[in-house]
């Protein structure tokens, strides 16, 4: 390779704040190479991992770590500004940002929410959100366009997420809002900064209510488990950062499982008509799903405890890392030349890494699965007609480089009154997290 070819590769690449093309971006930056220099928003440099191989080799370093506080030389000596636009990402002080032993502590204590058996036991409950979302929308005049991202994908998994943690009713909108402004990557640094000011603010009063008049719901536990005293406990700002991270990945990540689960079977009729017959199951879809279209297409960030070999390229101790899962799902060299294509029946479909690996390892996963599990068969079933009502390319980003979903998803429900086709298998959640 020539002087100026090199030359090329070693520039960085300036990523799209508003992720409008996470998978054409992904694709350029995969072309230069498995590991990348990139610039993020506000000109902040880090390296960006495409590679399966080397991502799951990354969750897994001991010399990677998550806590900007300790290891990321750039933040704690402030050339990363307090107020830059993804700071709350990385300034959390939460399970997703811990290191070594404070990671263990913070893991273990949330971790007994989501036991397989605590999940499954939420089946039913789950089960009668779906069938009164699914009532509403059949209560609609057949033919008429309907978003099912925001009647039926978003309001199921945030429902849940809320019940589960004792939100009110009257709150959920609003914390909703504020928390789905935290993953538009494009905002100003004011708009950070005043959005990251309000949703403190939310937070705090759900913890001093639920102080006050304590329930029985995951966030009342969660204050239970304050600091004791010896350390071993939240202290007030850990329990408020888990709070914000079990709440937010609690549904963001479902409500573009199911959008994108939606979307690929309508516009890939052939892998509808193999479910609808049982050729292959909704778990097969579901993992398929998470593969080609990871819910979050980037993970911000990582940082080198000590220089870091990778894939022939030297991290230098102190560079920040930015995990690309959108890279990883589609990676050639995993799932073959085909990666880009959505195939329920590949063999390598449940072969991803968009729940995490290693000790970061999603804890919501199960549940993720389970209330998609639910979702999809309930969806297809009751409206065996359903199809889009726009052109893909009209559905819109979430400007966001970080979370991977539509802004929109409209649907025709299509003829109410005709018996439903039988789909295939239900899964049980077991099935679904084999």
């Amino acid at each position: 390779m020539d002087t100026s070819a090199v030359d090329c590769q070693r520039q960085p690449v300036v990523l799209d704040p508003s992720g409008h093309d996470i998978h054409a971006e992904t694709a350029r930056l995969r072309e230069r190479g498995p590991v990348v220099p990139v610039i993020l928003p506000g000109g902040v440099p880090a390296w960006s991992v495409t590679s399966h191989e080397l991502i799951k080799r990354l969750m897994t370093h001991p010399s990677v770590s998550k806590d900007a506080y300790r290891h990321w030389p750039a933040w704690i000596n402030g050339d990363i500004p307090r107020d830059w636009p993804l700071s709350l990402w990385i300034s959390v002080r939460s399970m997703i940002t811990a290191y070594g032993a404070d990671h263990t502590r913070l893991r273990k204590l949330v971790s007994t929410a989501f036991t397989a058996r605590r999940t499954a036991a939420l089946r039913p409950r789950v089960e009668e959100i779906t069938a009164g979302l699914l009532d509403r929308l059949e209560g609609l005049p057949p033919g008429q366009p309907v978003d099912l991202r925001a009647e039926f994908a978003s309001p199921l998994p945030i429902q849940v997420i809320c019940e589960l943690f004792g939100i009110p009713t009257q709150a959920r909108d609003a914390l909703r809002h504020t928390i789905d402004l935290t993953f538009m990557t494009a905002l100003t640094v004011q708009e950070a900064q005043e959005n990251g000011e309000r949703l403190y603010q939310m937070l705090d009063e759900l913890v001093t209510a639920k102080r006050a008049a304590p329930g029985a719901d995951l966030t009342s536990g969660l204050i239970a488990a304050r600091d004791d005293g010896d350390g071993s406990g939240l202290s007030r700002q850990e329990l408020v950062d888990t709070l914000l991270l079990m709440i937010s990945a609690g549904y963001e990540t479902t409500i573009n499982l199911i959008g994108h689960a939606v979307h690929l079977l309508l516009t890939h009729p052939e892998q509808l008509r193999m479910v609808r017959t049982g050729e292959v199951s909704w778990a097969d879809v579901i993992e398929e799903t998470l593969r080609v279209e990871p819910p979050g297409a980037n993970v911000p960030l990582r940082y080198a405890v000590e220089d870091i070999e990778l894939g022939g390229v030297t991290i230098p101790r102190g560079d920040a890392i930015l995990v690309s899962l959108a890279g990883a799902g589609r990676d050639p060299e995993q799932h073959g030349s085909d990666a880009d294509r959505f195939d329920p029946a590949r063999p390598t479909r449940r072969d991803h890494l968009s729940f995490g690996h290693g000790v970061h390892r999603c804890l919501g996963a199960p549940l993720a699965r389970l209330e998609v599990s639910v979702a999809l068969p309930a969806l297809f079933s009751r409206f065996p007609d359903l199809a889009l009502a726009a052109p893909s390319e009209t559905l819109g980003s979430l400007n966001s480089f970080i979370s991977n979903g539509h802004r929109r998803l409209p649907v025709v429900l299509g003829d109410h009154n005709r018996l439903p086709v039988v789909l295939g298998d239900h899964n049980t959640v077991e099935q679904a997290t084999s």
